[in-house]
């Protein structure tokens, strides 16, 4: 018999008696609930876990249930009330349901029918829900990096304007483009009335995300060194070469809890890092990256990588013998994204292990 996951553990369809798959909107939840005599019933309720264990109570009495909806928007409060009544319950991620080929209806009643089906076939895999400590982790990251873009996308608003109006902007030293020298000259500039006004609102925005952003970092510093489990799994993190505090805090919001991880190359594939595959018979064929997750993390892992190539020999020693085996035109892509893939599988170890990462010397070097 098939398993289905839930939160890194796995549960036997034989060991429920009705299976409810859930469609949650933001107003209301549709709900079809099956069993294993074929007895099919579907329902539609205001938004409410309270509404739905009354239901459920009220028709099932003392039968085994298990719970599953799609992972979105309403977050994970209906999940929380669901297990803190003792129920199974299952959040799926939406491109891991199966999907039925040839059908051209979709309506919440079904969506809530194929889900309660799969369940009850064992055919759903439920997500790792984080705890609670992570979901703050990741709220405060998530705020951080929308500043940051703001910050990037101010500073190019910037820039155009300059271009645009033919002005020259003030020389600098490379990485310090905006400095605090540069953006007293950009606030004291002479320019017409128009183009004085909108530098200087766009000035003022640019000291607004940065001010924020630095907030922001002060209260993930606050967050992770309040809690003993997360500040010790950013110290392993920080100890890997190429790995800084905030990409270590940007890592461990979106993993979860380091309890949860069960094989060495699963962060490959949770960042997008691995290789897809169409493979058949004999022929082995693979393809680009898979980009599964968030681009920005995955952006963040292989900006790292190039660091930690400048840090450690091994690495660099990888990164040459993976760019020789490609053509020049893609090899430092496709070393740098090897690279990036044994610095997930570096991360999983030092987060199981619970130690920091020991640099060891190359072979012929002293």
């Amino acid at each position: 018999m098939s398993t289905t996951k839930v939160s890194g553990c796995s549960i036997r369809p034989l060991e429920y008696d009705v299976f409810i798959g859930l469609d949650v909107d933001k107003h209301s939840i549709a709900a079809t609930m099956v069993d294993y005599h074929g007895h099919k019933k579907s329902i539609k309720m205001p938004n409410d876990s309270t509404a739905l264990l009354n239901y459920t109570r009220k028709h099932f009495g003392n039968k085994r249930i298990a719970f599953a909806y799609e992972a979105g928007p309403t977050g994970y409060g209906l999940y929380d009330n669901l297990r803190a009544a003792g129920h199974t319950c299952l959040v799926v991620a939406s491109s891991m349901v199966p999907i039925q080929r040839g059908s051209r209806v979709k309506t919440n009643r079904l969506d809530s029918d194929h889900l309660s089906q799969s369940m009850r076939g064992g055919q759903l895999n439920g997500i790792r829900v984080p705890t609670t400590i992570y979901r703050e982790l990741r709220h405060l990251t998530q705020l951080r990096n929308m500043y940051v873009r703001q910050l990037s996308g101010t500073k190019c608003r910037i820039k155009a304007m300059f271009l645009m109006e033919g002005l020259s902007f003030p020389d600098a030293p490379p990485n310090s483009h905006w400095s605090m020298r540069v953006v007293n000259e950009l606030a004291q500039l002479s320019c017409s009335t128009v183009i004085r006004f909108k530098l200087d609102r766009l000035l003022e925005t640019l000291t607004f995300h940065q001010q924020q952003a630095l907030m922001t970092q002060r209260k993930i510093r606050q967050l992770c060194s309040d809690d003993q489990d997360l500040a010790d799994s950013i110290q392993y993190l920080t100890s890997l070469p190429g790995i800084g505090w905030i990409v270590a805090s940007n890592v461990l919001a979106h993993v979860g809890d380091w309890r949860q991880l069960h094989d060495v190359h699963e962060l490959g594939a949770f960042f997008g890092l691995v290789p897809s595959e169409h493979s058949t018979g004999d022929r082995i064929s693979k393809g680009s990256i898979t980009q599964a997750g968030d681009p920005r993390l995955r952006s963040m892992i292989i900006e790292a990588a190039w660091s930690a190539i400048r840090q450690d020999q091994e690495l660099a020693e990888f990164y040459h013998r993976v760019y020789q085996r490609h053509p020049r035109d893609r090899a430092a892509r496709k070393a740098i994204v090897a690279v990036a893939r044994k610095l997930t599988e570096r991360m999983y170890c030092v987060l199981k292990e619970r130690r920091e990462y020991i640099k060891h010397p190359v072979q012929g070097t002293k």
